[in-house]
């Protein structure tokens, strides 16, 4: 597995502005979780999906392409730092 942490760059008050991501060795994401301005952190691992949150439906690429984008600053996380997020996260079954 790896672990992500990609911080998007924007000025939209519905969308994530911080996404955590464990990713198989596929390249497909296996858990999500989405931070958001108002300090929510949504979570998924793909059983509980809305249209606020989901996996990806294609492999993730390259870190470094990720990080290339101007829009995103891209860091790999450890299994520890994943985890720690995701235990404070709530899925929409959640409540």
């Amino acid at each position: 597995m790896k672990y992500w942490k990609v911080i998007w760059h924007h000025d939209f008050d519905a969308e994530p502005i911080v996404i955590f991501s464990e990713i198989a060795e596929d390249g497909y994401e296996t858990r999500k979780v989405q931070e958001y301005r108002d300090g929510r952190l949504l979570r998924t691992d793909g059983t509980d999906e809305t249209a606020e949150i989901g996996l990806s439906e294609i492999p993730v690429g390259e870190i470094e392409d990720v990080a290339a984008q101007p829009e995103f600053s891209a860091f790999v996380i450890s299994p520890e730092q994943f985890d720690d997020v995701w235990g404070r996260a709530v899925s929409k079954r959640d409540g």
